[in-house]
């Protein structure tokens, strides 16, 4: 078992782990620590803990120290300069007429390096961009193209449900997310009622998965021929998965067709997996479908 604390550089960001040493660090304490992008200014999310060794990614790195009032004071300095190098390079975007969207400039707590995020529908050759920005500020530029679920994470917003952003209020890393869960729930495959702010599907799709997979395995499918306990034979008609109810048409003596509507438990059907309920015939939505394969693939902003 290894002590460490866990720190997060940004509200949704991830969750980092770090050797306390010997200092008294409590949760809600902000500390100097150094990352891969230089030394940073964070805030303890969970204090000292004994986790797993496996859980820990070596070696891991000790904090610096624990932060002071002066800390606070020059990362409120490095957001006013922050707005000033954003609108820099929104200048120089424009003399190089170069076809990218600035989203975020963001200084490391010890101004080594500034880093500009953006996105662009192609490659971007930002090279003379670089040579710019470095002339004009003095120290590293490292410009990173991100995907529209990064650019939502980082700008926030208001969901459909009426909520803040889940990504940009407490999702560290995105779920990947599929069609079928929209399929396996239910719910309309209109592209525009499944997607979110950021044009992908919904990340809350996620959410109730699991718990839509297991009741629809007690469920049969539409069009499964069934039979109930009250032995009578029929066509599945529909089913409610939450309420685990079954709408089928059941035959009667004089050949005439009724329907009823049975608990789960009282409908009997071969058992088999169950299968897509849907096949996604728009082309809008295979479209959806292939961006977030895409998405999942590439690398996400932290």
């Amino acid at each position: 078992m290894t002590n460490v604390i866990g720190v997060k550089f940004r509200k949704a960001g991830k969750v980092y782990y770090f050797d306390p040493l010997d200092y008294e660090i409590t949760q809600g304490m902000h500390v100097i620590v150094e990352t891969a992008r230089g030394v940073e200014y964070g805030l303890v999310v969970m204090g000292p803990k004994l986790v797993p060794d496996e859980k820990v990614v070596a070696p891991l790195k000790p904090i610096i120290r624990p932060a002071t009032t002066d800390d606070e004071e020059t990362v409120n300095k490095n957001l006013e300069k922050e707005k000033e190098a954003f609108k820099i390079c929104l200048e120089k975007i424009a003399k190089r007429g170069l076809e990218m969207k600035l989203i975020d400039c963001e200084y490391t707590f010890d101004r080594n390096k500034i880093l500009f995020y953006f996105t662009a529908d192609g490659r971007i050759d930002f090279r003379e961009l670089v040579k710019d920005l470095a002339a004009v500020f003095r120290t590293r530029i490292e410009l990173r193209q991100i995907g529209v679920r990064d650019e939502t994470k980082l700008l926030g917003g208001l969901g459909v449900c009426g909520r803040p952003l889940c990504c940009s209020s407490y999702l560290g890393d995105f779920i990947p997310v599929s069609i079928k869960m929209a399929k396996e729930q239910n719910l309309s495959l209109n592209p525009t009622k499944i997607s979110g702010v950021c044009g992908r599907l919904m990340c809350c799709l996620k959410y109730e998965e699991e718990a839509y997979e297991e009741l629809n395995t007690h469920l049969p499918n539409v069009g499964d021929r069934v039979t109930t306990r009250d032995g009578m034979k029929g066509e599945v008609a529909s089913t409610r998965v939450l309420k685990q109810l079954v709408k089928v048409i059941v035959e009667l003596d004089n050949d005439e067709k009724e329907v009823r509507e049975y608990k789960a438990d009282d409908v009997f059907f071969k058992a088999h997996k169950h299968k897509e309920k849907f096949a996604p015939e728009d082309e809008e939505l295979k479209e959806l479908e292939q961006l977030e394969k895409k998405e999942e693939r590439a690398q996400h902003f932290e």
